[in-house]
């Protein structure tokens, strides 16, 4: 894809606040003094096999990328791509999970588009506002910030896992529990603490988005393996070789841009580049607002894990010890 974008000509316009040109989480756009659009748009093919734990999810994997702005969604529309062949009941379905949790963000389903495919597909195009002056964007992560991540990672093993078969029906509930989990009460609490710079992880896994905060902060990010937050048998997902394409994509176009130590398993090296899905908001956040920010989480029993620290920019631009 950024091969394909890199020729495309960038807009200069005025009130264009962050646009194609940066690998942030959503476009936003300034429509008056105090005011601008966040926008963003994403859609896939089913990762669980009910249709309206699929439309939950798919819908709350688009609004995330408001959230990482800082935004608050107001509308939404649907895109769908839906084999003929299939009964109209399962697109009936994904729309009403999908507009459910539309709902719960505080946004409203204003429309949408859908074709006849092969190959069943659904996602959300949000819309959000924000005070432009208060944007966050993935790259001003600042040397001496605290990293937090607010969801346990291996979504991308289990839903693999779940197509062979190889996940228990306790397990897949779990994991679709929290992939339908909006990163909108983290967000509002983050939010009060000032974070330096903010994504949420999705596709490129946890190594692909650390690499964007640190790339364009200019600083390195070391990530702490033992304080990684897991979820259940995804470490034995990896060992089985459960693992999705995109894992292996993911590491390759890292190649050289990242350090290891030699003491991880190359299954837990799997779960590094693991392609999330509905993942969670990444937060750079200045040390001395650390304490007030767990403090608010724990009150408002919302989760997060210290994961790693931002230091001055070295050799490689993510660490993981």
């Amino acid at each position: 894809m950024a091969e394909a974008l890199k020729d495309l000509p960038q807009s200069n316009h005025p009130d264009l606040l962050v646009g194609f040109n940066k690998a942030d989480d959503a476009g936003v756009f300034k429509i008056a003094e105090n005011l601008a659009l966040v926008q963003s748009l994403d859609f896939f093919p089913p990762i669980v096999d009910d249709p309206y734990s699929f439309g939950r999810i798919a819908a709350a994997n688009a609004l995330s990328d408001i959230y990482a702005m800082g935004g608050r969604p107001v509308t939404a529309m649907s895109i769908v791509g839906f084999p003929p062949k299939l009964p109209a009941s399962i697109l009936a379905d994904i729309l009403r999970g999908g507009s459910e949790k539309i709902e719960e963000s505080g946004a409203v389903v204003v429309g949408g588009h859908s074709i006849k495919d092969n190959e069943l597909k659904y996602g959300v195009s949000v819309t959000g506002l924000i005070d432009p002056s208060k944007v966050l964007s993935n790259s001003n992560a600042q040397i001496g910030d605290k990293i937090y991540l607010t969801k346990k990672l291996g979504t991308g093993l289990i839903t693999t896992a779940i197509k062979r078969n190889a996940a228990s029906d306790e397990l897949i509930t779990l994991v679709t529990e929290q992939m339908v989990e909006l990163n909108k009460n983290a967000a509002e609490i983050m939010i009060n603490h000032n974070p330096s710079s903010v994504t949420d992880i999705t596709g490129y896994g946890l190594m692909g988005h650390a690499f964007e905060m640190a790339d364009g902060s200019d600083v390195t990010i070391r990530l702490f393996a033992d304080k990684l937050p897991l979820l259940p048998n995804v470490l034995e997902f990896a060992e089985a070789m459960m693992v999705p394409g995109g894992t292996y994509s993911n590491k390759e176009f890292l190649e050289g841009k990242y350090s290891i130590s030699d003491t991880i398993s190359p299954d837990f090296e799997h779960l590094l580049f693991d392609p999330q899905t509905s993942g969670g908001l990444f937060i750079s956040i200045p040390e001395s607002n650390c304490v007030a920010f767990e403090k608010e989480l724990k009150e408002k029993d919302v989760f997060a894990a210290c994961i790693g620290s931002v230091e001055a920019n070295s050799e490689y631009s993510i660490i993981v010890e």
